[in-house]
């Protein structure tokens, strides 16, 4: 069981697809991996436990940060935890398997909350505040080789994503895609959703993808 600070996002059904994914890249003591809005680091504890030489959880919430080191600590994983905005923090560096299950969800407005538990979700009108940013920075930072495992909503647009990682160069394939119930979160924003026609009427399901990107 994860250890997580009040405020952290609780690992759910998308945290738990990317993680199967990541379970079939092949990993081992040269590999490095990136976990990118790492949230507890569920991700960077499945990469570090499947064999991953080195392990770099980066997450902008110090809550996130210390539920991390928590996790890496009891579990004794040599987990590199870093405070940063997406890639700034590990710009010269390069990773051969970079993982994200970013905040995706459509929210009223384009102003991100700077703090609390609406920062692990919220992500601007469209939910691409931060989709559109790794997209674009996270080719910077993979090693020739390298993979993207990047998972989001059908809600926030699934073509673009695919468009702009293509655009970068990168082979692009759906590792994995299921339907999930909505939870509290989107229930609360139905009238929202379907004003905007991004869900039909009594739609009660949404689509979670992850994307495999490879450089």
């Amino acid at each position: 069981m994860l250890l997580r600070l009040p405020g952290v996002y609780r690992p759910q059904d998308d945290t738990e697809m990317l993680a199967d994914v990541i379970a079939s890249e092949e990993l081992g003591p040269s590999s490095r991996v990136l976990d990118l809005c790492a949230g507890t680091g569920a991700l960077s504890v499945r990469a570090a436990e499947a064999g991953a030489g080195s392990v770099t959880a980066v997450d902008v919430s110090l809550r996130a940060v210390l539920s991390i080191r928590l996790n890496a600590l009891t579990r004794r994983l040599p987990i590199r935890v870093l405070r940063g905005d997406l890639t700034e923090s590990i710009r010269s560096e390069r990773f051969d398997l970079i993982v994200s299950n970013p905040p995706y969800v459509p929210a009223h407005d384009d102003a991100l909350p700077a703090r609390g538990v609406a920062r692990a979700w919220d992500a601007g009108k469209n939910g691409r505040a931060l989709l559109d940013r790794i997209c674009a920075q996270s080719p910077d930072v993979l090693a020739p080789g390298g993979v993207l495992l990047l998972t989001q909503s059908a809600l926030s647009g699934i073509e673009k994503t695919q468009t702009m990682l293509e655009e970068q160069n990168l082979r692009v394939e759906l590792a994995a895609t299921a339907e999930i119930p909505f939870g509290p979160v989107l229930e609360g924003r139905r009238k929202m959703l379907e004003e905007r026609g991004l869900i039909e009427p009594g739609q009660s399901r949404e689509q979670i993808v992850v994307f495999r990107a490879a450089k």
